[in-house]
C-alpha cells in the first residue's frame, strides 16, 4: 500500500466549548478528496450531532464516529442512529465503536465495564440484526437480552424489528480497540480497526492480532477488504521540538489522566512500545498535580513513535515507515492552512 493511503479528517470531541472553522476543515476535506470525516465523544458532546450538522453540507466524504463509546446508547439506540444517518447521507455513514475505559463507563454512564470483549461481541450482534432486519430482534445474553425478562420487568416485552428500514444492511462498523485481544476481536466481527497511538514498531504484532481474527470462524472480513484507520497527528514546523509540543499535550494527557493508575489501556500500550519508565514517571507527576511538567517531559521519540513532526522533507521520509504498516487509512487533525500541504505529502 505504498501510495494508496487514504485520507480522513479527524475532529474529535469538543473541550470546554464548541470548536471553531470545523466547516472549514471539513469542506476542505471534501474538496481535497478526503475519503472520510470522523467525529468523537468523551465526556461531553456526543458523536453522531456533529456529522449530521457538518456531514449536510457534504456530497462525497464518508462520515464516521471513531469512536461512540457503546456505555453511551443501548445498542438498539446506537443502531438507530447509525441507520438514521445512513439515510440522511446517502449510504456514506460508519459505525465506530469503542469500550471506553472503566472511568468512564462506569463513572460516567453508571455502567458495568468487566467482560468488555464478551459485552461488545453481544452489542454488534445486536446492531447487526438492526440493521439486516431479517427477523425481530432477540439476544439472550450475559450482557443484554432482547426482549427483557425478569422479576424487575412488567413481563410484557415483545421482540421488534426496526419500523424504518435501513438503508444498508451492511452498513460497515469499525471496531476502536488497543489490546491484541480486541485487536484480533475487531477483525473477526468488524469491517475494519480504528487503531489509537500505534506506532510502525508493533505493526509485526497487530498483524499477528489480525490475522488471528480473520482465521476465526465465521470471520467477516479478510485481509483484502478489512480497513484499518489509524490517527497519526502530522505537524509540520522547521523546529521539530516545536513541533513535537503540539503533540505532547494529548500524549501526556492520555498517559497521565485518561484512566487510573491502575487501569490507562492507553498508558498500558506505550508501556509496549518500550516507554514504560517514561510513562510510571508521566502518570507520577500527572496525578501529582504536576500536569505541564508531565507534558513537557513526554519523549521526543515516543512523540515520532505515533506522530509525523518537523519540517516537510523530515515528515515525507518519516512517511515512508507508515506506508509499510497494516493503516489503509491515515487519519489526520489538521488546520484548512495545512490540510492542502498535507495532501501533497500523503499522495506524494
Amino acid at each position: 500500500m505504498a501510495n494508496d493511503l487514504k485520507l480522513g479528517l479527524v475532529l474529535g470531541y469538543w473541550f470546554a466549548q464548541p470548536p471553531t472553522g470545523v466547516a472549514d476543515r471539513v469542506a476542505a476535506a471534501e474538496r481535497l478528496g478526503f475519503d472520510s470525516v470522523w467525529s468523537a465523544e468523551a465526556y461531553g458532546s456526543d458523536c453522531f450531532t456533529p456529522l449530521a450538522w457538518y456531514g449536510a453540507a457534504t456530497r462525497r466524504v464518508q462520515l464516521g464516529t471513531a469512536v461512540c463509546q457503546m456505555a453511551a446508547r443501548t445498542p438498539v439506540a446506537t443502531a438507530m442512529s447509525a441507520l438514521t444517518l445512513d439515510h440522511l447521507t446517502e449510504g456514506r455513514f460508519i459505525l465506530g465503536l469503542g469500550a471506553s475505559g472503566p472511568q468512564v463507563v462506569e463513572g460516567w454512564y453508571g455502567q458495568p465495564y468487566p467482560k468488555p470483549l464478551a459485552r461488545t461481541r453481544e452489542y454488534i450482534d445486536i446492531v447487526r440484526q438492526v440493521l439486516a432486519r431479517e427477523a425481530p430482534v432477540s439476544l439472550d445474553g450475559q450482557h443484554f437480552q432482547l426482549p427483557r425478562r425478569g422479576d424487575d420487568t412488567a413481563g410484557l416485552g415483545k421482540a421488534l424489528k426496526s419500523i424504518t428500514h435501513p438503508l444498508r444492511a451492511d452498513l460497515p462498523v469499525y471496531l476502536g480497540a488497543e489490546g491484541p485481544k480486541n485487536v484480533a476481536l475487531a477483525a473477526e466481527i468488524a469491517d475494519g480497526w480504528l487503531p489509537m497511538f500505534m506506532s510502525p514498531g508493533l505493526d509485526p504484532l497487530y498483524r499477528e492480532n489480525l490475522e488471528e481474527g480473520w482465521a476465526r470462524p465465521g470471520a467477516r472480513r479478510g485481509p483484502d477488504d478489512f480497513e484499518v484507520a489509524n490517527l497519526v497527528q502530522i505537524v509540520i514546523d522547521d523546529d521539530v521540538e516545536a513541533a513535537a509540543d503540539q503533540v505532547r499535550m494529548s500524549l501526556g494527557f492520555y498517559i497521565g489522566g485518561m484512566g487510573a493508575r491502575e487501569v490507562n489501556f492507553h498508558a498500558d500500550l506505550f508501556s509496549r512500545m518500550g516507554y514504560a519508565d517514561d510513562v510510571a514517571r508521566i502518570q507520577d507527576m500527572f496525578l501529582g498535580g504536576q500536569k505541564e511538567e508531565a507534558i513537557a517531559s513526554v519523549p521526543l521519540a515516543l512523540v515520532e513513535d505515533v506522530a509525523l513532526v518537523g519540517p516537510e522533507d523530515k515528515i515525507r521520509e518519516d512517511l515512508e515507515r507508515w506506508r509499510e504498516t497494516c493503516i489503509t487509512t491515515l487519519l489526520v487533525a489538521a488546520p484548512p492552512a495545512q490540510m492542502e500541504q498535507i495532501t501533497d505529502l500523503v499522495r506524494g
